[in-house]
């Protein structure tokens, strides 16, 4: 392996290989409220799905997508034409290769210049476990006194169960494992695993030594019912700190918007209902053992998304401080609670059929039925639609009616909520509504006194 002369690492002084919109912008809100996570530095290695991770999953939500000739979907953070890095690449993870290991070593180097951290946190595009001086990263890294978060991993591309061993000597004590299954055949089959049986015993290490949390894509029959309860059961054994079930998605519905539907042709899509009923199933099951969720839908112990449904009092106070009315634009999950909260006030709710809210695109709007619109529409504020269209689609029919972005969260999704208790949780919604009852109060038609 290539050898690194780390004393002239002065020369690299390129921060464009440091992106920190991930960290900063899905948990933003959650930092503030979390020490630990409030000192990790996310350093992003770069790299892309299917070329730096060993191969695609066949549950991987980026098979299929063409990579060569990207289509900009839109998004807030386009100036006047349609289409940015984000949108047209960033969401498809179109990076490049790894970044070399000097550059990642400068990334921690001139953050540190800036900022104390605590603790590393290595992400990538393609698979973490995937790059090459992976190892040696961990050894400079541990040579600054920091510990170490290995990010979203299969590890199938960990080469050796010493190599593992190694990482954790080095300061690895978090990591973050995309299982699927403790079955060996369903993931060589299903992950594109070479050797699945070094990746069990290196996830195996990992919860005995370090905070593991483990991910699981739950595909309809193929790893659900049983097998999911051995794979639990077994991750629980080897010492798991945390397990969240990830709903499998086949259609552009379910969040595919790069026309790549379907993933896997004969596999029927799990309800929002189906896949609640799941999650409370195998928490009901293990949850006195490990903390154990679901996405999109639901985390047991905080009651999110939407925590905030069963606080009564909470909810009068929101609806009595509605001063004007709006219409407010979601997705299919958010929909079921956001209808029936804003039940009965100036506000409708109206949804597409996408159950992710911040998937909605283009497509999506140009669906709604303009008639059941008010003066005022607030669009989810990671909408995949550049802010020209979203005016020129609803307002299409001739109204001057003001279209504009909501509040960048409502709500806590099951990968972030784990560190909150429910009262945690519940008052984060609180907040994150009255910022839109606010806003809708601005911008919205007043509501006219009797």
């Amino acid at each position: 392996m290539k050898n690194f002369d780390f004393d002239n690492l002065n020369d690299f002084n390129d921060m464009d290989f440091f992106d920190p919109f991930q960290m900063a912008n899905e948990k933003r809100k959650n930092d503030q409220k979390n020490d630990n996570l409030k000192t990790q530095l996310l350093i992003d290695l770069k790299g892309e799905p299917g070329k730096n991770c060993g191969g695609f999953c066949k549950f991987c939500y980026f098979r299929k997508v063409n990579f060569k000739n990207p289509e900009p979907l839109g998004c807030g953070q386009c100036t006047y034409r349609i289409g940015c890095d984000y949108c047209t690449n960033s969401i498809r993870e179109i990076n490049g290769d790894f970044i070399p290991l000097p550059f990642a070593i400068q990334q921690i180097q001139d953050s540190l210049m800036f900022k104390r951290y605590d603790k590393i946190n290595i992400t990538s595009g393609g698979d973490t476990s995937y790059y090459p001086y992976l190892e040696e990263l961990c050894r400079e890294i541990a040579n600054m006194g920091l510990k170490i978060h290995l990010g979203y991993t299969s590890g199938k591309g960990i080469k050796s169960l010493q190599s593992a061993k190694n990482m954790v000597d080095y300061g690895v004590d978090e990591v973050t494992f995309s299982v699927f299954a403790t079955d060996k055949q369903l993931r060589k089959e299903w992950m594109n695993d070479k050797d699945p049986d070094v990746s069990i015993e290196c996830l195996k290490h990992f919860c005995k030594h370090c905070e593991t949390h483990c991910a699981i894509i739950v595909v309809p029959g193929v790893n659900d019912g049983e097998i999911l309860k051995k794979t639990i059961s077994d991750l629980i054994d080897w010492g798991a700190n945390a397990i969240i079930l990830m709903r499998f998605a086949n259609k552009i519905e379910n969040g595919l918007i790069f026309e790549n539907e379907p993933l896997i042709e004969e596999i029927e899509v799990q309800t929002i209902e189906e896949f609640r009923n799941v999650v409370e199933e195998m928490y009901n099951t293990y949850g006195d053992k490990v903390r154990l969720s679901g996405t999109p839908v639901y985390d047991p112990i905080t009651d999110t998304p939407f925590a905030i449904m069963k606080d009564e009092e909470t909810i009068n106070n929101l609806k009595n401080s509605i001063k004007s009315e709006a219409t407010i634009i979601t997705g299919s999950v958010s929909y079921i609670f956001l209808s029936e909260l804003f039940k009965d006030t100036p506000i409708n709710v109206i949804k597409v059929n996408k159950d992710i809210s911040d998937l909605i695109t283009k497509k999506d709007l140009e669906t709604i039925d303009l008639t059941e619109l008010k003066d005022t529409v607030l669009i989810p504020s990671r909408a995949l639609v550049h802010d020209r269209d979203m005016e020129d689609i609803l307002k299409k029919d001739g109204s001057d009616r003001i279209v504009l972005r909501g509040v960048d969260k409502l709500t806590l999704d099951g990968e972030v909520s784990g560190v909150y208790t429910k009262e945690q949780a519940i008052e984060f919604e609180k907040e994150c509504f009255n910022e839109l009852i606010d806003k809708i109060n601005f911008f919205g038609t007043p509501i006219k006194s009797k």
